[in-house]
């Protein structure tokens, strides 16, 4: 800025000095940091497919449930419904995934991966299940349990149900 000013809105943290944060600053920092990197390996590779992170979310949860909604994928990711059609263009047009029409219900469209986006999904995966696995491994033995109700603690608590469906929690209800 060739003023030197800096923009501030109501939502930047102005504290005075010596005052001590209302919120786990860092926390927030290390989740970042966390983030950061467990992105970061799975990106490099998205990108050479000229992929981004919406890519690999719809990859996940396909993987995950196969024959899942289109429905259903929108109400996890929280996009629009023309962001989700132009990521699922790109996978579909370059055969990651397949679309079909559901059995029951002839407008319903089901996602499934194909050989080719499950390969891609476990590549993308290997580097941040072992960064996971790692991390897990560290702690005392009640951490991974731990670790699980923080991630579902900072769910909104009507996504909650979803987690339970999508079975993320189970280890958490055994």
């Amino acid at each position: 800025m060739a003023s030197g000013k800096i923009n501030v809105n109501k939502a930047d943290i102005n504290l005075a000095p010596g005052a001590t944060p209302n919120m786990p600053l860092d926390v927030m920092g290390l989740f970042f940091f966390a983030y950061r990197d467990f992105v970061g390996d799975a990106d490099a590779l998205l990108e050479r497919q000229n992929f981004g992170r919406a890519h690999h979310r719809v990859l996940y949860f396909v993987n995950l449930k196969p024959g899942m909604p289109v429905a259903d994928l929108l109400d996890i990711l929280k996009i629009t419904k023309q962001s989700l059609a132009r990521v699922l263009r790109q996978l579909v047009d370059n055969g990651y995934i397949e679309q079909k029409t559901g059995e029951t219900d002839r407008r319903q469209r089901l996602l499934y991966a194909t050989a080719k986006g499950r390969e891609l999904f476990d590549v993308l995966s290997a580097t941040q299940t072992s960064r996971i696995e790692a991390a897990i491994a560290a702690l005392p033995p009640e951490g991974k349990r731990t670790v699980l109700k923080f991630f579902v603690g900072m769910v909104e608590a009507e996504d909650r149900g979803l987690l339970d469906r999508l079975r993320l929690t189970d280890d958490l209800n055994s």
